[in-house]
């Protein structure tokens, strides 16, 4: 039981309904190819609903007593757990709608709960309005579908070409519901629904809401009734009804009654022609495969079926409707004629011979005029195709079948009409009028041509030969066939009632002719009609006239009229302003008259043959006939006809342009006032005195309507010239004036008039308007001269109308009143008198705002340049004005409340859309807009509403092509298309603008709040209205759960393309970012739903479906950044497998769950190497529907026009269009082209225009292709963007564990080489190639990244296993450990299999793009360096144990892969030759800078590897080396502006960088650095004077520390950019020079004095900071190895002696300066006092270490300059030059606590002293074993990172990343921690590497000196000191740096006395204890055992001590 009472949330009266309709829409009218076996379970499923149509679900005790109780014990819901209690309200509302509809209570629970999920789908609405409407759709939803499935039976009348499968099921289900009754049902609901006694019936339940919700209710019962109705009639068409089937609808027909205007409903209209078509045996009389078929199912030969029907129908019982009666026993009469000539045995003679009879019956009861008064006047017999059929059948059997009846009435009348002449009266009322009727009949019928049948054409048929081909008529279209019969029958009926026309029957027979001319070759046959008539009835002329039908006759009558009334007309003073009585035309008269205009009018429309024709007739001269009556006294309604029948011609350019001259100068509207004249005269009076008295206009309009029809065209400039200023003026002042602006103030007996006559006025105003273009002209005043006077000149029309509407006045105020006053209207959902008229005066005030808005920023921009002192306004500021009628700024809001009108006023949304769009660009009308919308809640609500509706718009309909000839519904579809294209690129455009904005406002976002607050819900939910966001979602998700994905993005793909990009848009904000993203990802689950349908494939709409994928693939990228952002790990997970995976996708739980299991299944989420079938990477599939090739129009091929000139005209037309693609104006081109052909003179030109015409159109059908050649590039690039940059947040922003490492590579490999296959494809479009460039740069250097990654990762692991760092990709030692091994053999694999082709496609690529796209080929470099990246050595850390290997292990160990893959690698770069080497060559030389500096870097990288120097004999040979030297001196200057302190851009300095790295790649390289010596390196160096500009240095702070600065560096960081790369050069040059060592050195020691005093400068060292120490640490060890005494001699051979002097002078000043940085980095308290400082502020740890490096350094390189003194100078130990005083004081004192000891250190020295030297020893040692703990502990750390503890861990990532470390994962921050401790060990190795090269070079010093002190210096002997020469001279401080004279020097020196040597003996043995002694062997066994000088600091120790012994002895 409770299953039963379970309620279902969709509502059973609903919601099943709705899923049938669609399905069965799918399969009829969409024809998917699916739909049919859908529609076959449907069916079967629903069959009892069909049955029983409409039958509710009877009422139910248990149920109401079950709802009665479910407000405290609930109720069952199904799909939900457990009960739900129901408000006491609900339960009353249940109980009211179950007895409103008497139906189930369940079902009315049902109802409402449905209506309460539905609710925000009808703001304003309650539930239960909201569930009457749901009930009334259920039925609707029924009704259409069974319409649809019978008319998709197969039948007689029409097919709709379904598939014989669906037709076949269609008819068996439908033939299964006629069995079971379904005629009898239809009629009985048809009988009992009535809207009436429906609404009485909601009136008293309070179930009908606002106007809104009555209308909607009462077209869905409406609905109902037609659908049921249009059953009956559509299964007519197709199949006969049963003869009691038959005869129940007659029933039914008895009783039906006429509206108030005795017209037919639509629904009895619809069933009189069921009835009808149930007689319809016309299909007989065509010849078709299935005639004989529907022969036998007719029941027209059913002889008992023939009987019952006969029998009912001659019933003299009258029906309520005789005119119904006689319908039908008119049709049942030709119907039996029909079957009498059959020539088959019916065996029905007894009735056919009945036929005169029952026809007889229905003419008597005036069945014509019924026909034209009830039938064809019904509002709903023009919108159906086979009524019109029917009836033209009915009226044509008539008139073929029946000649003797149509004989009679026409006897009939000609008696009538005899008796009429001689009674000399009008006939009496009781005379009958059957033929009037007839005529009149076919006049209506024919009249309105809907649907362009032209089916009167068997109305007409040529006596004589046509000699258009074209207008022969209908038969097959073949030209010379004969007619059938039935045609001539018909053809002659026209013409024999045309024959002796009696009087009475002469304007019916007009009117007929007018209905049969309706159509071009109907119009052109009833012409010729005309014309034959009046030429072959001459012998029958009664005074010139002809035939009273006929040309002749017509203008002949009208020139009689003309003269007569012209005789008779007053003078021009005298005029009353009243029509005088008429002289000459009468009542009868005025409507033959009247008749035979609107003849002509009809026939002059439609045909232009017959316009020209006519106007070209010398003799009839129609024009300037009517024209003459118009002057003359006559009524105003033939006034009236007589302009629209001028209007008519006008309809021709070459007649509109005489025409309007003759309009001047007729006078009609007065345009000249002669001095002569008291009075007004023409129109205007016409209208003022005459037309407003009578309360009609109907000359007003007609007046209109001619110069609407005149300004189609155009008008001439030269209007009125000679007697009045020439122009347009007078007429749109008397129209803008006289006529609209006084139209609301005027009285009108026919209400409807007033929308009339405002509907053509602003028709006119909007032509004007539209084809008015601003010139410079128009805003100067033009002088003429007229008449002897100086008039100022007219306008143009469009001029006016722009300054009325950009201004405050009566115009723009009235058009605004129009549009309230329209909305309020349309508001109250009511008919009323001229409501089309008023929606298409809207629609007109609509679109002048506009047209003014797009043409008023030209205006006003040409208005400011001009010297006019106009002023105007902005139309969007005017809008913002107060309305006078609410006090109120609510104009715009008044144009935004047409969209709710959307649905049944598409055109009126429209253009208030596009106005709208229009005005959202200003940022401060949006505000003001955004104010205006939500100031009050209920208009807010309404407007959401409006824009919404229109959004939802299910009649919208993109793919139409737009043309002249479209159904009219087809027609609206387009537009409501457009306008959701308009709204949505208003959201886009205010998106844009800051918040608050409309775009915020229509999504549902706070606009009075902070945006980001924003919580989005679904609609209905916290009371959140359906927004357009909804909307927007709602297209975009219809389809995404079905196999074909999204219907919008083939049904509407410009629609799709718009709001994937407003998505993005919103997604991409930083405001609305937030809200979006969570709302999308938890309420909708949209990015998954929607990228699992990627790639979108669409070949007509490419460019669409392109761009649907750039946004959605912009919207997945910020979703993966957001979701590793914020660790959604499972969300992240999830997308990453639909994109990456390479296994069938299997479905995912939607709260996003599946991710966690399936990490949890396999470690590899992307590979799965079972028996599961690969399929393509979505990531690839959607690069794959990308087609690079482009096919590009064939260049243009002229004539007549220059080409290089054209070229030139279409760039300067070319302009940016909304979405940023630079594209051609076609129409300017256009007019461009076109003004140049008209400004050619002469007859060769008037001669070839129209070849010239013809070019011009080739040239824009050219342009036309350009256009689309770069829509599709930049779709196809803005996909390549879309995807580089998804693919980039994959790699870059998602969590590294989320993708395994080796899935990672392959997925690389495998996006690279799609993407290298694509773009080296021959016809791959160039334009592609940069955005390809950058996506393969950011693949390989991922690529790069992750192999090496992998690398480092596979060191670690081998160091934790055994400490032995060697090359972990080396097989051979990594095969003890499995695991290893298949590391290194999947990493080989890889390699072998793919880096190689990486690799050469990206040398393709780089070759392919030839001299040009250089910015092309930078990224190409990258991508490269990155590549060799791959086989460089990862960075390993020097644990001190690889020395222990043995100089044999060495040389034998095998090859390592890094090494294999660099010969790999370099064989195949050598393979593309000299070809290769040119193009980064030429581009390292010349051209874009970054592409300069990759360039560079590629270069160096490769000559790292070369190692048989290919590449570096091309760069000499080919002199690029040179020109790169060469360049060195150009730099120079651009150098020195670097130096300002604001620097212009520093590009030059990086590229001066880039240059001297590769410079010293070069160098490293012996044969390079001979090559630089040749090109004058040094040389060119030397000569740079930027070097010598050294800055000031920042004296703030000690040792001049400053803080941090921006991007731009400080200029001593400038300087040292500069400085230390050419001190690197002249390093390596000294270094790697083995056979021009010398040469080398001479030029180095020539760029030192060169720039000496720069040099001195940096010797002294004012500040200490890390630049300063890396310059100390790079000119010590220059000057350590050029400033040497053996360089002398080098040069000797160039200098003469006073050069050599000065040189010895330099290195001597060289030798001083370095000494003296002894005892500044040698340790002293100053230093230390500086390392303090360090500490103190904390600095960076890694800078502190490279500053203690470079320190260390300093000295090593001073140590070792003084070792090299000491060997070059002294070659024995006798001849020693001392460097060092004999003293070891400085050792002793800078042992001891005070800090200023050192000041009183042998103050009588200018010399340093040894004791300095044991100090550094001594300092170096402590230092090295200090740094060897540390090593050994950081080694230890490396090995065992797992077990740091976290703080460790995050302090040690923090050195490589300072912030974001907690938002990353363990692996990656054990892999940075890795990465830090690598680089500590390696500089702690450099360190003691420093520190143990020093304390050798330290002992060896002290050796020699203590040797030649204590052995061979004679201190008695002072003028033979061994130190002679400035060059052992030194300082200790910084005050002694004044040049001390010789006697300074001899006084210094005498002063060693044998004391000092005694002291230095004792100092000697106390400094050199037993601990020093100690730690240097002990640093010589860890350290020094594996070297080669091993044992050397053990040898100089023991001599040292030797000496010291002798020396006490």
């Amino acid at each position: 039981m409770a299953t039963s009472m379970a309620v279902n949330s969709a509502a059973t009266l609903w919601g099943p309904y709705k899923g049938v309709y669609q399905t069965v829409v799918d399969a009829v009218w969409k024809r998917k190819p699916e739909a049919p076996h859908l529609l076959d379970l449907v069916l079967k499923k629903h069959k009892p609903d069909f049955i029983s149509l409409f039958k509710n679900p009877a009422k139910n005790v248990q149920q109401r007593e079950k709802i009665q109780k479910a407000g405290t014990e609930g109720i069952a819901i199904q799909g939900q757990q457990g009960t739900k209690l129901l408000p006491e309200q609900l339960i009353k509302e249940v109980f009211i709608l179950s007895d409103l509809f008497n139906i189930g209570e369940l079902a009315a629970l049902e109802l409402l709960l449905s209506g309460e999920h539905q609710q925000p789908h009808f703001p304003g609405m309650t539930r239960g309005l909201v569930a009457v409407l749901l009930y009334w759709d259920g039925k609707r939803c029924i009704a259409n579908s069974l319409r649809s499935l019978i008319q998709s039976r197969r039948g007689k009348t029409f097919t709709l070409e379904l598939s014989s499968e669906l037709v076949n099921l269609t008819t068996r289900f439908t033939d299964n519901l006629m069995e079971h009754g379904l005629t009898e049902k239809i009629l009985r609901l048809v009988s009992e629904i009535d809207v009436t006694n429906e609404f009485d019936k909601l009136q008293k339940a309070r179930g009908l809401g606002n106007e809104r919700h009555r209308k909607e209710v009462s077209d869905l019962i409406k609905e109902c009734r037609q659908s049921l109705a249009d059953c009956l009639f559509a299964w007519t068409c197709q199949s006969p009804l049963n003869k009691d089937d038959t005869l129940r609808l007659m029933d039914y027909l008895k009783n039906v009654t006429t509206e108030a205007d005795g017209s037919l409903d639509s629904v009895n209209l619809s069933l009189l022609m069921a009835l009808l078509y149930c007689f319809d045996i016309s299909f007989l009389q065509q010849v078709t495969e299935d005639r004989d078929d529907l022969f036998r199912q007719t029941s027209l030969t059913d002889k008992n079926y023939v009987e019952a029907v006969h029998k009912q129908l001659l019933d003299p019982q009258p029906w309520t409707l005789p005119g119904m009666q006689a319908t039908v026993r008119l049709a049942w009469a030709l119907t039996l004629r029909t079957l009498s000539q059959l020539r088959i045995d019916t065996g029905l003679a007894e009735f056919t011979e009945a036929d005169e009879i029952t026809a007889e019956l229905a003419i008597n009861d005036n069945v014509f005029l019924f026909l034209t008064e009830s039938v064809v006047a019904s509002e709903s017999f023009s919108q159906e195709e086979f009524y019109f059929r029917r009836i033209h059948n009915l009226v044509t059997d008539f008139l073929a079948l029946m000649p003797l009846k149509v004989k009679h009435l026409r006897n009939r009348a000609d008696e009538d009409a005899r008796l009429s002449i001689q009674m000399g009266s009008e006939l009496p009322t009781g005379v009958r009028r059957d033929l009037e009727h007839l005529m009149l009949l076919i006049a209506e019928l024919y009249r309105k041509d809907s649907f362009n049948l032209e089916l009167a054409l068997e109305y007409w048929c040529p006596t004589e030969p046509v000699q258009n081909h074209s207008l022969m008529g209908t038969y097959l279209g073949v030209p010379h066939q004969r007619p059938p019969q039935r045609q001539v029958v018909l053809s002659k009926f026209v013409r024999q009632m045309g024959d002796l026309l009696p009087p009475t029957i002469y304007i019916p027979y007009l009117k007929m002719l007018r209905g049969l001319a309706s159509g071009p070759q109907c119009a052109h046959y009833c012409f010729s009609l005309l014309k034959v008539n009046g030429s072959s009835h001459v012998e029958n002329i009664q005074a010139g006239g002809g035939s009273p039908v006929s040309w002749e006759h017509f203008y002949h009558s009208l020139m009689l009229y003309h003269v007569h009334l012209r005789r008779d007309l007053p003078s021009a003073d005298s005029v009353q302003h009243r029509h005088l009585p008429l002289r000459g035309i009468t009542q009868r008269e005025l409507d033959g008259l009247i008749a035979f205009l609107q003849l002509q009018t009809t026939i002059v429309k439609w045909s232009e043959n017959a316009r020209l024709a006519l106007c070209e007739h010398p003799q009839w001269a129609p024009i300037v006939v009517m024209l003459g009556l118009l002057q003359c006294s006559i009524p105003p309604i033939l006034k009236a006809e007589l302009l629209e029948a001028i209007a008519a011609f006008g309809k021709s350019p070459e007649i509109a342009a005489s025409l309007w001259q003759s309009v001047e100068h007729t006078q009609i509207l007065q345009t000249v006032r002669l001095p002569s004249q008291r009075q007004a005269t023409g129109i205007e009076v016409e209208l003022s005195e005459i037309e407003s008295r009578c309360e009609e206009y109907p000359l007003t309009r007609a007046f209109c309507t001619l110069i609407s029809t005149l300004v189609e065209g155009s008008f001439p400039s030269n209007l009125g010239a000679g007697v009045r200023p020439p122009g347009f003026d007078p007429y749109l002042d008397f129209i803008r004036d006289s006529v609209f602006l006084r139209f609301p103030s005027r009285a009108y007996r026919r209400a409807a008039e007033k929308w009339e006559v405002a509907e053509v006025t602003l028709e006119i105003f909007y032509k004007l308007l539209r084809d008015y273009e601003p010139q410079p002209e128009d805003f100067v005043d033009q002088v003429l001269e007229l008449q002897g006077e100086e008039v100022l000149a007219c306008k143009p029309p469009g001029f006016h109308l722009m300054f009325h509407l950009l201004n405050d006045s009566p115009m723009l105020g009235l058009c605004l009143f129009l549009l309230e006053e329209g909305v309020k209207q349309l508001d109250t959902c009511a008919p009323f008198p001229g409501k089309r008229h008023m929606e298409k005066a809207v629609e007109y005030c609509l679109g002048l705002f506009n047209l003014t808005l797009q043409k008023e920023n030209l205006f006003t921009d040409l208005l400011r340049e001009s010297p006019s002192s106009l002023i105007v306004t902005a139309l969007e500021q005017l809008l913002q004005g107060i309305n006078p009628r609410t006090k109120r700024a609510d104009n715009v809001v008044n144009i935004a409340r047409y969209l709710r009108h959307g649905d049944s006023n598409p055109e009126l949304a429209f253009e208030s859309a596009k106005i709208l769009c229009c005005i959202s660009r200003y940022p401060n009308i949006q505000v003001k807009l955004v104010g205006d919308f939500t100031r009050d809640e209920t208009v807010s609500l309404t407007l959401m509403a409006g824009f919404v509706e229109c959004l939802d718009s299910e009649d919208a309909e993109e793919l139409i092509t737009v043309d002249d000839d479209m159904d009219e519904n087809k027609r609206l579809s387009k537009v409501r298309h457009q306008t959701r294209i308009h709204i949505l690129n208003l959201l886009i455009t205010s998106l844009e603008l800051q918040p608050p904005n409309l775009a915020l406002y229509l999504l549902g976002y706070e606009v009075k709040k902070s945006v980001s607050t924003t919580n989005l819900q679904d609609p209905g939910v916290l009371g959140c209205p359906r927004t357009c966001l909804h909307a927007i979602l709602n297209i975009l998700e219809k389809g995404s759960e079905s196999r074909d994905g999204p219907v919008a993005i083939k049904e509407s793909p410009h629609l799709a393309e718009l709001c994937y990009q407003v998505i993005y848009q919103l997604c991409t904000c930083a405001d609305t970012s937030g809200p979006t993203m969570r709302y999308l990802r938890t309420s909708q689950d949209f990015l998954f739903s929607q990228l699992q349908h990627l790639p979108f494939i669409s070949k007509d709409h490419e460019i669409s479906s392109l761009n649907q994928m750039s946004w959605l693939m912009k919207t997945a990228a910020i979703e993966l950044r957001l979701t590793s952002l914020n660790r959604q790990r499972s969300h992240t997970q999830r997308l990453l497998h639909l994109l990456l995976d390479d296994v069938p996708f299997k479905p995912y739980s939607v709260d996003g769950e599946g991710g966690m299991e399936e990490d949890s299944k396999s470690s590899s989420g992307f590979l799965l190497f079972d028996t599961v079938s690969k399929v393509r990477r979505k990531i690839l599939s959607i690069l794959d529907s990308v087609d690079f090739s482009q096919e590009v129009p064939e260049p243009l091929q002229l004539d007549f026009f220059d080409r290089n000139k054209v070229e030139q005209v279409i760039a300067n037309c070319e302009h940016r269009n909304h979405r940023g693609q630079t594209i051609c104006n076609v129409k300017l081109l256009h007019r461009v082209l076109v003004a140049e052909v008209n400004a050619l003179q002469g007859m060769a030109a008037i001669g070839q225009r129209s070849l010239i015409m013809e070019e011009i159109n080739t040239v824009l059908q050219h342009v036309v292709e350009r256009n689309k050649v770069l829509q599709w590039l930049h779709a196809k690039r803005h996909t390549l963007e879309s995807w580089r940059q998804l693919v980039e947040i994959i790699l870059t922003a998602c969590p590294q564990d989320c993708i395994p490492g080796e899935d990672k590579q392959l997925i690389i490999r495998d996006l690279l080489q799609a993407l290298h296959e694509k773009i080296l494809n021959e016809d791959a479009a160039q334009e592609l190639m940069p955005v390809v460039a950058g996506a393969v740069f950011t693949l390989t250097a991922h690529l790069s990244q992750s192999l090496r990654t992998e690398q480092k990762l596979m060191v670690s692991v081998a160091a934790i296993r055994d400490s032995q760092y060697i090359s972990m990709l080396d097989a051979e030692s990594l095969s003890t450990s499995s695991g290893a091994e298949d590391t290194v053999t999947g990493f080989a694999s890889f390699r072998d299999s793919s880096l190689n082709i990486i690799l050469r496609r990206l040398l393709d690529f780089i070759l392919r793009t030839g001299g040009g796209y250089q910015r092309v080929r930078a990224h190409l470099y990258g991508s490269l360096l990155y590549y060799l990246q791959i086989a460089q050595k990862p960075d390993e850390p020097d644990t001190l144990k690889t020395a222990e290997m043995t100089m044999w292990q060495r040389l034998t160990a095998p090859e390592d892969v890094f090494s294999k893959l660099q010969q790999e690698n370099m064989a195949t770069i050598e393979k593309y030759g000299a070809a290769l080497m040119e193009v980064i060559c030429r581009d390292a030389c010349d051209g874009h800078e970054i592409g300069r500096m990759l360039a560079l870097a590629l270069l160096d990288r490769i000559i790292s590897v070369d190692k048989y120097n290919q590449w570096l004999t091309f760069l000499c040979n080919s002199g690029y080396l040179k020109v790169l030297v060469d360049s060195l001196a150009q730099d120079d200057l651009l150098l020195q502006s670097m130096l300002s302190p604001q620097p212009p851009l520093l590009k030059g300095l990086y590229i001066y960088e880039s240059k001297m790295a590769f410079l010293t790649r070069v160098a490293k390289n012996p044969q390079g650095t001979l090559e630089l010596l040749r090109c004058g390196a040094i040389v060119k160096l030397a000569h740079c004077q930027v070097f010598d500009m050294r800055p000031e240095t920042d004296t703030q702070g000690l040792f001049g520390m400053r803080e941090p600065s921006g991007f731009i560096p400080a200029p001593v960081e400038r300087y040292h950019q500069i400085l230390l790369p050419a001190l690197q050069l002249c390093q390596v040059i000294l270094t790697s020079s083995t056979a021009q060592q010398q040469q080398a050195a001479g030029q180095v020691f020539q760029f030192l004095i060169a720039h000496s005093d720069t040099i001195h400068a940096s010797l002294r060292c004012q500040t200490v900071s890390e630049g300063s120490l890396q310059e100390l640490a790079l000119l010590t060890g220059i000057i350590s190895k050029a400033a040497l005494p053996g360089v002398l001699t080098e040069l000797e051979r160039d200098a003469n002696e006073g050069l050599l002097m000065e040189f010895q002078g330099h290195i001597g000043r060289f030798q001083r300066l370095c000494l003296g940085l002894l005892s500044r980095f040698g340790g002293s308290e100053r230093m230390r006092h500086f390392k303090l400082q360090e500490d103190n502020t904390q600095e960076d740890v890694h800078r502190r270490a490279m500053m203690d490096i470079a320190m260390h350094q300093i000295c090593a390189n001073v140590m070792e300059y003084c070792r090299t003194l000491v060997l070059q100078s002294s070659p024995t130990s006798q001849h020693t030059i001392c460097l060092f005083t004999p003293s070891l004081a400085d050792a002793a004192n800078r042992e001891g606590s005070r800090q200023d000891s050192q000041i009183s250190a042998v103050p009588y020295w200018r010399l340093p002293g040894l004791g300095g030297v044991v100090y550094l020893l001594k300092q170096n040692a402590n230092d090295f074993f200090t740094c060897h703990a540390n090593h050994s502990q950081s080694v230890h750390k490396l090995q065992n990172v797992e077990q740091l503890p976290p703080e460790e861990i995050k302090e040690l990532c923090q050195l490589v990343i300072p912030a974001g470390v907690d938002k990353i994962s363990t692996t990656h921050k054990y892999a940075l921690a890795r990465r830090c401790l690598v680089k500590v060990i390696n500089n702690q190795a450099k360190m003691l590497s420093l520190c143990c090269y020093t304390v050798e070079n330290c002992l060896f010093v002290l050796w020699r000196h203590l040797e030649y002190y204590l052995l061979h210096c004679s201190p008695t002997d002072s003028q033979n000191t061994p130190l002679t020469g400035a060059s052992h001279r030194g300082r200790v401080q910084d005050s002694y740096s004044v040049e001390l004279s010789s006697e300074g020097r001899n006084f210094g020196m005498s002063r060693i006395t044998q004391q000092d040597i005694d002291q230095l003996r004792s100092e000697a043995a106390s400094c050199f204890g037993e601990s020093l002694q100690k730690k240097l062997l002990e640093l010589e066994r860890i350290y020094c055992r594996m070297r080669s000088r091993h044992t050397f600091i053990q040898a100089l120790v023991r001599r040292i001590l030797g000496l010291i012994r002798i020396t006490r002895t």
